[in-house]
Protein backbone atom coordinates (compact mmCIF):
# COMPACT_ATOMS: atom_id res chain seq x y z
CA UNK A 1 0.00 0.00 0.00
CA UNK A 2 1.47 3.60 -0.82
CA UNK A 3 0.63 6.09 1.31
CA UNK A 4 -0.12 9.80 0.31
CA UNK A 5 1.12 13.01 2.34
CA UNK A 6 0.20 16.18 1.75
CA UNK A 7 2.92 18.43 2.76
CA UNK A 8 1.84 22.55 3.38
CA UNK A 9 4.22 24.82 3.75
CA UNK A 10 5.25 28.61 2.58
CA UNK A 11 8.95 27.75 1.78
CA UNK A 12 8.00 23.93 0.07
CA UNK A 13 11.16 24.61 -2.63
CA UNK A 14 13.25 24.72 0.28
CA UNK A 15 12.34 21.34 1.42
CA UNK A 16 13.06 19.21 -1.82
CA UNK A 17 15.63 16.89 -0.44
CA UNK A 18 13.44 15.98 2.30
CA UNK A 19 10.33 15.15 -0.21
CA UNK A 20 12.71 13.10 -2.54
CA UNK A 21 13.73 10.96 0.96
CA UNK A 22 10.35 10.40 1.98
CA UNK A 23 9.38 9.46 -2.07
CA UNK A 24 12.77 7.21 -1.80
CA UNK A 25 11.47 5.19 1.49
CA UNK A 26 7.78 4.86 -0.89
CA UNK A 27 5.55 7.31 0.33
CA UNK A 28 3.76 9.94 -2.48
CA UNK A 29 4.07 13.13 -1.54
CA UNK A 30 2.15 15.87 -2.72
CA UNK A 31 2.94 19.46 -1.94
CA UNK A 32 1.45 23.19 -1.16
CA UNK A 33 2.59 26.89 -0.04
CA UNK A 34 -0.65 27.62 1.61
CA UNK A 35 -3.20 27.14 4.10
CA UNK A 36 -5.87 27.64 1.95
CA UNK A 37 -4.53 25.57 -0.82
CA UNK A 38 -4.30 22.81 1.89
CA UNK A 39 -7.80 23.30 2.77
CA UNK A 40 -9.23 22.81 -1.03
CA UNK A 41 -6.92 19.64 -1.43
CA UNK A 42 -8.15 18.24 1.67
CA UNK A 43 -11.43 18.58 1.25
CA UNK A 44 -11.66 17.33 -2.52
CA UNK A 45 -8.62 14.68 -2.51
CA UNK A 46 -8.10 11.64 0.61
CA UNK A 47 -4.74 11.91 1.83
CA UNK A 48 -3.05 9.70 4.69
CA UNK A 49 -0.95 12.73 6.56
CA UNK A 50 -0.47 16.13 6.61
CA UNK A 51 2.80 17.58 7.18
CA UNK A 52 1.57 21.60 8.03
CA UNK A 53 3.91 24.16 8.47
CA UNK A 54 2.48 26.76 11.34
CA UNK A 55 4.24 30.08 10.67
CA UNK A 56 2.53 30.68 6.94
CA UNK A 57 1.66 34.18 5.46
CA UNK A 58 -2.73 33.94 5.63
CA UNK A 59 -4.22 31.39 7.42
CA UNK A 60 -2.02 29.56 10.36
CA UNK A 61 -1.25 26.30 10.76
CA UNK A 62 -2.88 26.67 13.79
CA UNK A 63 -6.12 27.77 12.23
CA UNK A 64 -5.91 25.06 8.92
CA UNK A 65 -5.79 22.98 11.68
CA UNK A 66 -9.32 24.23 13.34
CA UNK A 67 -11.17 24.10 9.79
CA UNK A 68 -9.69 20.32 8.92
CA UNK A 69 -10.89 18.81 12.00
CA UNK A 70 -14.35 19.70 11.18
CA UNK A 71 -14.70 18.01 7.96
CA UNK A 72 -11.55 15.78 8.63
CA UNK A 73 -11.64 14.91 11.95
CA UNK A 74 -8.96 11.28 11.76
CA UNK A 75 -6.77 12.81 9.42
CA UNK A 76 -3.63 12.67 11.61
CA UNK A 77 -1.81 16.12 11.44
CA UNK A 78 2.14 16.52 12.00
CA UNK A 79 2.78 20.34 13.11
CA UNK A 80 6.03 21.83 11.87
CA UNK A 81 7.28 25.41 12.94
CA UNK A 82 10.44 27.20 13.94
CA UNK A 83 9.11 27.89 17.69
CA UNK A 84 9.44 26.31 20.72
CA UNK A 85 7.46 28.34 22.52
CA UNK A 86 5.22 26.03 25.24
CA UNK A 87 2.15 27.98 24.50
CA UNK A 88 2.29 27.10 20.86
CA UNK A 89 3.25 23.73 21.11
CA UNK A 90 0.02 23.33 23.99
CA UNK A 91 -2.42 24.79 21.55
CA UNK A 92 -1.24 22.52 18.49
CA UNK A 93 -1.47 19.31 21.19
CA UNK A 94 -5.16 20.78 22.52
CA UNK A 95 -6.00 20.47 18.98
CA UNK A 96 -5.41 17.18 19.02
CA UNK A 97 -2.22 16.41 15.89
CA UNK A 98 -0.51 13.46 15.92
CA UNK A 99 2.70 14.75 16.20
CA UNK A 100 4.72 17.88 16.66
CA UNK A 101 8.47 18.74 15.27
CA UNK A 102 10.70 21.79 15.11
CA UNK A 103 12.86 22.91 12.20
CA UNK A 104 15.92 22.18 11.30
CA UNK A 105 14.32 19.11 10.04
CA UNK A 106 16.02 15.71 10.46
CA UNK A 107 15.05 13.22 7.40
CA UNK A 108 15.35 10.25 9.87
CA UNK A 109 13.22 12.23 12.27
CA UNK A 110 10.08 12.92 9.56
CA UNK A 111 10.51 8.91 8.96
CA UNK A 112 10.30 8.11 12.44
CA UNK A 113 6.96 10.93 12.69
CA UNK A 114 5.54 8.82 9.84
CA UNK A 115 6.25 5.59 10.62
CA UNK A 116 4.52 6.59 14.02
CA UNK A 117 1.50 7.01 12.02
CA UNK A 118 1.48 4.49 9.43
CA UNK A 119 3.10 1.19 11.00
CA UNK A 120 2.40 2.08 15.08
CA UNK A 121 -0.41 -0.55 14.86
CA UNK A 122 1.22 -2.94 12.76
CA UNK A 123 4.20 -2.79 15.05
CA UNK A 124 2.31 -3.24 18.17
CA UNK A 125 0.49 -6.13 16.95
CA UNK A 126 3.93 -7.85 15.89
CA UNK A 127 4.91 -7.31 19.25
CA UNK A 128 1.85 -8.15 21.35
CA UNK A 129 1.92 -11.31 19.23
CA UNK A 130 5.62 -12.73 19.21
CA UNK A 131 5.17 -12.00 23.38
CA UNK A 132 2.32 -13.86 23.59
CA UNK A 133 3.31 -16.89 21.66
CA UNK A 134 6.26 -16.81 23.98
CA UNK A 135 4.11 -17.45 26.84
CA UNK A 136 1.43 -19.07 25.34
CA UNK A 137 3.28 -22.52 26.01
CA UNK A 138 4.74 -21.78 29.42
CA UNK A 139 0.89 -21.21 30.33
CA UNK A 140 -0.42 -24.10 28.90
CA UNK A 141 2.44 -26.06 30.80
CA UNK A 142 1.12 -24.83 34.65
CA UNK A 143 -2.13 -26.10 33.58
CA UNK A 144 -0.89 -29.86 33.99
CA UNK A 145 0.82 -28.73 37.43
CA UNK A 146 -0.76 -29.06 40.92
CA UNK A 147 -1.86 -25.27 41.27
CA UNK A 148 -3.15 -23.71 44.26
CA UNK A 149 -5.79 -20.83 44.49
CA UNK A 150 -3.46 -18.31 44.18
CA UNK A 151 -1.74 -19.83 41.06
CA UNK A 152 -4.57 -20.06 39.54
CA UNK A 153 -5.42 -15.71 40.19
CA UNK A 154 -2.30 -14.89 38.69
CA UNK A 155 -3.08 -17.17 35.43
CA UNK A 156 -6.18 -15.88 35.23
CA UNK A 157 -5.00 -12.37 35.50
CA UNK A 158 -2.16 -13.32 32.96
CA UNK A 159 -4.79 -14.49 30.23
CA UNK A 160 -6.42 -11.41 31.08
CA UNK A 161 -3.74 -9.04 30.40
CA UNK A 162 -3.00 -10.84 26.89
CA UNK A 163 -6.79 -10.45 25.74
CA UNK A 164 -6.76 -6.79 26.53
CA UNK A 165 -3.41 -6.59 24.98
CA UNK A 166 -4.86 -8.73 21.88
CA UNK A 167 -8.29 -6.44 22.01
CA UNK A 168 -5.84 -3.23 21.35
CA UNK A 169 -4.39 -4.69 18.11
CA UNK A 170 -6.14 -4.02 14.64
CA UNK A 171 -6.46 -7.35 13.53
CA UNK A 172 -7.07 -9.54 16.53
CA UNK A 173 -5.41 -12.46 14.91
CA UNK A 174 -4.17 -14.20 18.13
CA UNK A 175 -7.38 -13.88 19.29
CA UNK A 176 -9.30 -16.99 18.59
CA UNK A 177 -5.86 -18.40 20.08
CA UNK A 178 -6.13 -16.79 23.29
CA UNK A 179 -9.93 -18.09 23.03
CA UNK A 180 -8.71 -21.51 23.41
CA UNK A 181 -6.66 -21.20 25.67
CA UNK A 182 -8.89 -20.04 28.22
CA UNK A 183 -11.82 -22.42 27.22
CA UNK A 184 -8.34 -25.33 28.35
CA UNK A 185 -7.94 -23.15 31.30
CA UNK A 186 -11.11 -23.10 32.44
CA UNK A 187 -11.38 -27.19 32.10
CA UNK A 188 -8.72 -27.01 34.33
CA UNK A 189 -10.22 -24.54 36.33
CA UNK A 190 -13.29 -26.36 36.72
CA UNK A 191 -11.86 -29.50 38.28
CA UNK A 192 -9.62 -27.89 40.46
CA UNK A 193 -12.82 -26.61 42.21
CA UNK A 194 -14.66 -29.71 42.00
CA UNK A 195 -11.60 -31.29 43.72
CA UNK A 196 -10.51 -28.57 46.06
CA UNK A 197 -14.11 -26.48 46.83
CA UNK A 198 -15.37 -28.75 49.93
CA UNK A 199 -12.26 -28.89 52.20
CA UNK A 200 -11.71 -25.11 51.66
CA UNK A 201 -15.00 -24.89 53.80
CA UNK A 202 -14.83 -28.45 55.77
CA UNK A 203 -10.43 -28.42 56.14
CA UNK A 204 -9.24 -24.49 55.72
CA UNK A 205 -5.75 -24.14 55.30
CA UNK A 206 -2.58 -22.10 54.52
CA UNK A 207 -3.66 -22.46 51.00
CA UNK A 208 -7.54 -21.77 51.15
CA UNK A 209 -8.57 -18.37 49.65
CA UNK A 210 -10.74 -16.03 50.90
CA UNK A 211 -14.38 -16.59 50.20
CA UNK A 212 -17.27 -14.64 50.10
CA UNK A 213 -18.22 -14.71 53.71
CA UNK A 214 -14.76 -13.93 55.05
CA UNK A 215 -14.44 -10.97 52.33
CA UNK A 216 -15.64 -7.77 54.59
CA UNK A 217 -13.46 -9.11 57.67
CA UNK A 218 -10.27 -9.74 55.90
CA UNK A 219 -10.16 -6.67 52.93
CA UNK A 220 -12.44 -4.01 54.18
CA UNK A 221 -13.34 -3.97 58.29
CA UNK A 222 -9.49 -3.97 59.00
CA UNK A 223 -9.13 -0.84 56.98
CA UNK A 224 -11.71 1.66 58.84
CA UNK A 225 -10.58 4.12 61.02
CA UNK A 226 -11.46 7.53 62.69
CA UNK A 227 -9.29 9.42 60.17
CA UNK A 228 -10.93 9.21 57.01
CA UNK A 229 -14.26 7.89 55.60
CA UNK A 230 -13.83 4.57 53.97
CA UNK A 231 -16.06 4.21 50.91
CA UNK A 232 -16.69 0.07 50.07
CA UNK A 233 -18.77 0.39 46.78
CA UNK A 234 -19.71 -2.80 44.98
CA UNK A 235 -20.32 -2.94 41.33
CA UNK A 236 -22.42 -6.11 40.90
CA UNK A 237 -21.42 -8.67 38.24
CA UNK A 238 -17.94 -7.36 37.40
CA UNK A 239 -15.44 -9.50 35.70
CA UNK A 240 -11.93 -8.65 36.53
CA UNK A 241 -11.60 -7.26 32.98
CA UNK A 242 -14.37 -5.03 33.22
CA UNK A 243 -12.74 -3.70 36.19
CA UNK A 244 -9.51 -3.40 33.94
CA UNK A 245 -11.03 -1.64 31.64
CA UNK A 246 -12.39 1.11 34.31
CA UNK A 247 -9.45 1.20 36.35
CA UNK A 248 -7.62 3.79 33.60
CA UNK A 249 -10.31 6.49 34.05
CA UNK A 250 -10.60 5.68 37.97
CA UNK A 251 -6.14 6.11 38.15
CA UNK A 252 -6.81 9.71 36.71
CA UNK A 253 -8.12 10.75 40.34
CA UNK A 254 -7.09 8.15 42.66
CA UNK A 255 -3.27 6.13 43.59
CA UNK A 256 -4.23 2.47 42.88
CA UNK A 257 -2.62 0.89 46.33
CA UNK A 258 -3.48 -2.32 46.04
CA UNK A 259 -4.96 -4.83 43.52
CA UNK A 260 -6.06 -7.88 45.81
CA UNK A 261 -8.88 -10.88 44.98
CA UNK A 262 -11.05 -13.26 46.27
CA UNK A 263 -13.32 -16.60 45.39
CA UNK A 264 -17.29 -15.69 45.38
CA UNK A 265 -18.66 -19.15 47.12
CA UNK A 266 -21.09 -21.22 44.49
CA UNK A 267 -23.71 -20.63 43.62
CA UNK A 268 -22.11 -17.24 41.62
CA UNK A 269 -25.25 -15.61 42.34
CA UNK A 270 -26.23 -12.61 43.71
CA UNK A 271 -28.85 -14.13 46.32
CA UNK A 272 -25.92 -17.01 47.49
CA UNK A 273 -22.58 -14.72 47.07
CA UNK A 274 -23.52 -11.25 47.96
CA UNK A 275 -25.70 -12.73 51.14
CA UNK A 276 -22.32 -13.92 52.52
CA UNK A 277 -20.56 -11.26 52.04
CA UNK A 278 -22.55 -8.83 53.56
CA UNK A 279 -23.47 -11.43 56.35
CA UNK A 280 -19.89 -13.05 56.79
CA UNK A 281 -21.70 -16.11 56.85
CA UNK A 282 -22.38 -19.24 54.83
CA UNK A 283 -25.93 -19.56 53.06
CA UNK A 284 -26.69 -22.49 55.10
CA UNK A 285 -25.82 -20.32 58.32
CA UNK A 286 -27.46 -17.02 57.38
CA UNK A 287 -30.62 -19.21 56.87
CA UNK A 288 -30.36 -21.29 60.05
CA UNK A 289 -29.42 -17.91 62.34
CA UNK A 290 -32.23 -15.78 60.24
CA UNK A 291 -34.69 -17.81 59.00
CA UNK A 292 -37.17 -14.91 58.45
CA UNK A 293 -34.34 -13.11 56.21
CA UNK A 294 -33.48 -16.02 53.89
CA UNK A 295 -35.16 -16.34 50.61
CA UNK A 296 -34.55 -19.31 48.44
CA UNK A 297 -33.98 -18.50 45.11
CA UNK A 298 -36.67 -21.64 43.61
CA UNK A 299 -39.26 -21.75 41.29
CA UNK A 300 -39.57 -19.25 38.31
CA UNK A 301 -38.56 -16.22 39.37
CA UNK A 302 -35.78 -13.77 37.45
CA UNK A 303 -35.76 -10.87 40.00
CA UNK A 304 -32.00 -11.74 41.67
CA UNK A 305 -32.81 -8.56 43.85
CA UNK A 306 -35.81 -9.95 45.59
CA UNK A 307 -33.39 -12.23 47.48
CA UNK A 308 -31.03 -9.21 48.33
CA UNK A 309 -33.66 -7.15 50.66
CA UNK A 310 -31.88 -7.55 53.58
CA UNK A 311 -28.44 -6.92 52.64
CA UNK A 312 -28.21 -3.76 55.10
CA UNK A 313 -29.88 -6.02 58.13
CA UNK A 314 -26.93 -8.47 57.37
CA UNK A 315 -24.28 -5.78 57.75
CA UNK A 316 -25.30 -4.37 61.07
CA UNK A 317 -25.65 -8.02 62.37
CA UNK A 318 -21.78 -8.73 61.24
CA UNK A 319 -20.43 -4.92 62.39
CA UNK A 320 -22.06 -6.44 65.99
CA UNK A 321 -20.53 -9.46 65.71
CA UNK A 322 -17.23 -9.05 65.20
CA UNK A 323 -17.80 -5.65 67.40
CA UNK A 324 -16.75 -2.97 65.11
CA UNK A 325 -17.79 0.32 66.37
CA UNK A 326 -17.79 1.92 62.92
CA UNK A 327 -20.71 4.87 61.81
CA UNK A 328 -21.74 3.50 58.97
CA UNK A 329 -24.30 4.22 55.94
CA UNK A 330 -25.52 1.74 53.35
CA UNK A 331 -26.62 2.31 49.80
CA UNK A 332 -27.95 0.39 47.00
CA UNK A 333 -28.38 1.99 43.50
CA UNK A 334 -30.67 0.59 41.16
CA UNK A 335 -32.26 3.45 39.34
CA UNK A 336 -29.88 6.56 37.96
CA UNK A 337 -31.91 8.78 39.85
CA UNK A 338 -30.58 7.17 43.14
CA UNK A 339 -26.99 7.56 41.95
CA UNK A 340 -27.42 11.14 41.17
CA UNK A 341 -29.42 12.23 44.67
CA UNK A 342 -26.32 9.63 46.57
CA UNK A 343 -23.92 12.59 44.70
CA UNK A 344 -25.77 15.54 45.68
CA UNK A 345 -25.80 13.90 49.34
CA UNK A 346 -22.69 13.45 49.26
CA UNK A 347 -21.65 15.62 52.32
CA UNK A 348 -23.34 13.71 54.33
CA UNK A 349 -21.47 10.73 53.25
CA UNK A 350 -18.67 12.01 54.44
CA UNK A 351 -19.15 12.06 58.10
CA UNK A 352 -19.29 8.01 58.02
CA UNK A 353 -16.56 6.11 59.05
CA UNK A 354 -17.54 3.32 56.70
CA UNK A 355 -19.98 3.75 53.52
CA UNK A 356 -21.33 0.69 51.48
CA UNK A 357 -22.59 1.77 47.98
CA UNK A 358 -24.70 -1.20 45.90
CA UNK A 359 -24.40 -0.52 42.42
CA UNK A 360 -26.77 -2.66 39.93
CA UNK A 361 -26.17 -1.40 36.74
CA UNK A 362 -23.87 -4.20 35.51
CA UNK A 363 -26.50 -7.16 36.78
CA UNK A 364 -28.86 -4.98 34.73
CA UNK A 365 -27.14 -5.08 31.77
CA UNK A 366 -26.08 -8.81 31.90
CA UNK A 367 -29.93 -9.67 32.33
CA UNK A 368 -31.39 -6.88 29.86
CA UNK A 369 -28.12 -8.33 27.25
CA UNK A 370 -30.18 -11.45 27.53
CA UNK A 371 -33.39 -10.42 27.08
CA UNK A 372 -32.95 -7.25 24.82
CA UNK A 373 -31.95 -7.36 20.90
CA UNK A 374 -30.50 -4.23 21.10
CA UNK A 375 -28.28 -4.81 23.22
CA UNK A 376 -27.20 -7.91 22.44
CA UNK A 377 -26.61 -6.04 19.24
CA UNK A 378 -24.07 -3.51 21.29
CA UNK A 379 -22.30 -6.37 22.99
CA UNK A 380 -21.69 -9.36 20.76
CA UNK A 381 -18.97 -10.62 22.89
CA UNK A 382 -16.18 -10.10 25.90
CA UNK A 383 -14.54 -6.99 24.14
CA UNK A 384 -17.93 -5.26 22.90
CA UNK A 385 -18.79 -5.43 26.43
CA UNK A 386 -16.26 -4.08 28.24
CA UNK A 387 -16.91 -1.30 26.25
CA UNK A 388 -20.33 -0.91 26.85
CA UNK A 389 -19.63 -1.26 30.83
CA UNK A 390 -17.02 1.95 30.36
CA UNK A 391 -19.36 3.80 28.00
CA UNK A 392 -21.68 3.70 31.09
CA UNK A 393 -19.13 4.38 33.38
CA UNK A 394 -17.63 7.47 31.91
CA UNK A 395 -21.22 9.23 31.90
CA UNK A 396 -22.79 7.62 35.21
CA UNK A 397 -23.57 9.24 38.72
CA UNK A 398 -20.69 6.54 39.95
CA UNK A 399 -18.04 8.35 38.20
CA UNK A 400 -19.28 11.55 39.62
CA UNK A 401 -19.40 10.24 43.38
CA UNK A 402 -15.73 9.24 42.87
CA UNK A 403 -14.46 12.39 41.63
CA UNK A 404 -15.92 14.01 44.68
CA UNK A 405 -14.30 11.08 46.67
CA UNK A 406 -11.53 12.23 45.42
CA UNK A 407 -11.01 15.60 46.03
CA UNK A 408 -11.36 14.81 49.54
CA UNK A 409 -8.36 12.75 49.18
CA UNK A 410 -11.14 9.63 50.15
CA UNK A 411 -10.07 6.55 50.01
CA UNK A 412 -12.32 3.55 48.14
CA UNK A 413 -12.26 -0.46 47.82
CA UNK A 414 -14.08 -1.46 44.57
CA UNK A 415 -15.04 -4.83 44.57
CA UNK A 416 -17.81 -6.98 43.43
CA UNK A 417 -19.55 -10.08 44.27
CA UNK A 418 -19.56 -11.97 41.25
CA UNK A 419 -18.56 -12.13 37.56
CA UNK A 420 -19.93 -13.99 34.59
CA UNK A 421 -19.48 -16.10 31.43
CA UNK A 422 -20.60 -16.15 27.57
CA UNK A 423 -22.50 -19.27 27.70
CA UNK A 424 -22.28 -21.56 24.62
CA UNK A 425 -22.44 -25.20 24.80
CA UNK A 426 -26.50 -26.76 25.85
CA UNK A 427 -26.45 -29.89 29.14
CA UNK A 428 -30.02 -31.11 29.25
CA UNK A 429 -31.32 -31.30 32.52
CA UNK A 430 -35.17 -31.72 33.73
CA UNK A 431 -36.48 -31.19 37.17
CA UNK A 432 -39.96 -30.71 38.61
CA UNK A 433 -41.74 -27.34 38.92
CA UNK A 434 -39.95 -25.98 41.98
CA UNK A 435 -36.11 -26.18 40.13
CA UNK A 436 -34.71 -22.82 40.13
CA UNK A 437 -34.78 -20.65 36.45
CA UNK A 438 -30.50 -19.94 36.82
CA UNK A 439 -28.83 -21.29 33.51
CA UNK A 440 -25.82 -22.17 35.04
CA UNK A 441 -26.27 -23.94 38.70
CA UNK A 442 -30.01 -25.92 39.70
CA UNK A 443 -31.33 -26.98 42.95
CA UNK A 444 -33.67 -29.58 42.88
CA UNK A 445 -35.41 -32.55 44.39
CA UNK A 446 -36.09 -34.72 41.36
CA UNK A 447 -32.83 -33.32 39.06
CA UNK A 448 -31.86 -35.78 35.81
CA UNK A 449 -29.35 -34.54 33.25
CA UNK A 450 -27.04 -35.61 30.74
CA UNK A 451 -23.07 -35.26 30.49
CA UNK A 452 -22.48 -35.42 34.33
CA UNK A 453 -18.53 -34.87 33.59
CA UNK A 454 -19.40 -31.10 32.62
CA UNK A 455 -21.40 -29.76 35.71
CA UNK A 456 -20.14 -30.49 39.55
CA UNK A 457 -23.08 -32.48 41.32
CA UNK A 458 -23.48 -31.66 45.30
CA UNK A 459 -25.94 -34.60 46.66
CA UNK A 460 -24.84 -33.21 50.36
CA UNK A 461 -25.47 -29.78 50.04
CA UNK A 462 -24.86 -29.28 53.96
CA UNK A 463 -21.25 -30.43 52.89
CA UNK A 464 -20.42 -27.19 50.90
CA UNK A 465 -22.63 -24.74 53.55
CA UNK A 466 -25.98 -24.51 50.97
CA UNK A 467 -29.67 -24.76 52.37
CA UNK A 468 -31.72 -27.55 51.74
CA UNK A 469 -35.52 -26.77 51.15
CA UNK A 470 -36.01 -30.46 50.89
CA UNK A 471 -34.07 -33.31 52.71
CA UNK A 472 -33.23 -34.73 48.82
CA UNK A 473 -32.08 -31.10 47.63
CA UNK A 474 -29.62 -31.82 45.08
CA UNK A 475 -27.27 -28.90 43.49
CA UNK A 476 -25.46 -28.93 40.28
CA UNK A 477 -23.11 -26.31 38.83
CA UNK A 478 -22.56 -26.13 35.13
CA UNK A 479 -18.42 -25.76 34.50
CA UNK A 480 -16.93 -24.26 32.15
CA UNK A 481 -19.08 -22.11 29.15
CA UNK A 482 -22.14 -25.07 29.59
CA UNK A 483 -24.93 -23.36 30.59
CA UNK A 484 -28.57 -25.53 31.28
CA UNK A 485 -31.71 -26.10 29.39
CA UNK A 486 -34.72 -28.52 29.44
CA UNK A 487 -35.73 -30.34 26.76
CA UNK A 488 -38.93 -28.84 26.21
CA UNK A 489 -38.54 -26.37 23.55
CA UNK A 490 -34.66 -26.92 23.77
CA UNK A 491 -33.93 -25.54 20.15
CA UNK A 492 -35.74 -22.37 20.99
CA UNK A 493 -34.42 -22.03 24.55
CA UNK A 494 -30.82 -22.48 23.97
CA UNK A 495 -30.73 -20.13 20.12
CA UNK A 496 -32.15 -17.71 22.93
CA UNK A 497 -29.65 -18.05 25.58
CA UNK A 498 -26.50 -19.31 23.95
CA UNK A 499 -24.16 -16.26 23.38
CA UNK A 500 -25.44 -14.88 26.51
CA UNK A 501 -23.64 -13.75 30.36
CA UNK A 502 -24.41 -15.79 32.59
CA UNK A 503 -23.28 -16.62 36.20
CA UNK A 504 -24.25 -19.12 38.77
CA UNK A 505 -21.82 -21.79 37.68
CA UNK A 506 -18.17 -22.64 37.81
CA UNK A 507 -15.33 -20.46 35.74
CA UNK A 508 -12.48 -18.29 35.81
CA UNK A 509 -14.59 -15.07 34.95
CA UNK A 510 -17.78 -16.02 37.70
CA UNK A 511 -14.99 -17.52 41.14
CA UNK A 512 -12.09 -15.12 40.83
CA UNK A 513 -13.27 -11.80 42.00
CA UNK A 514 -11.70 -8.02 42.01
CA UNK A 515 -10.74 -6.05 45.39
CA UNK A 516 -9.17 -2.88 44.43
CA UNK A 517 -8.17 -0.32 46.95
CA UNK A 518 -7.49 3.33 46.15
CA UNK A 519 -6.94 6.72 47.50
CA UNK A 520 -7.73 10.20 46.59
CA UNK A 521 -4.98 12.14 44.86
Amino acid sequence: MTYKILWADDEIDLLKPYILFLESKGYEVFTVNSGADALELVETQKFDILFLDENMPGMSGLEVLLQIKKFRPNLPVIMITKSEEEELMEDAIGSKIADYLIKPLNPNQLLLSVKRIFDKKRLEEGKTNISYQQEFLALSMQYQDHLNAKEWSDIYKKLIYWELEIDTTENKSMAEVLNNQKNEANAHFSKFIEKNYEDWLQKPDTETPVLSHLMLRKHVFPKINDKSPLYFILIDNLRFDQWKTLDKYIQEYFRLESENNYYSILPTTTAYARNAIFAGMMPSEIAKNYPDKWVYDVGDSEDEEGFNKQEEFYLQEQLKRLKINAKSSYHKIIHQYQGKQLVDNFNKLATNDLNVIVYNFVDMLSHARTDMAMIKELAPDESAYRSLTASWFQHSPLFDLLKKIAEKKGRVIITTDHGMIRVQNPIKIVGDRNTNTNLRYKQGKNLNWDNANKMMVCRKPENIFLPKPNVSTTYVFAKEDNLFAYPNNYNQYVNHYRNTFQHGGISLEECIIPVIYYTGK
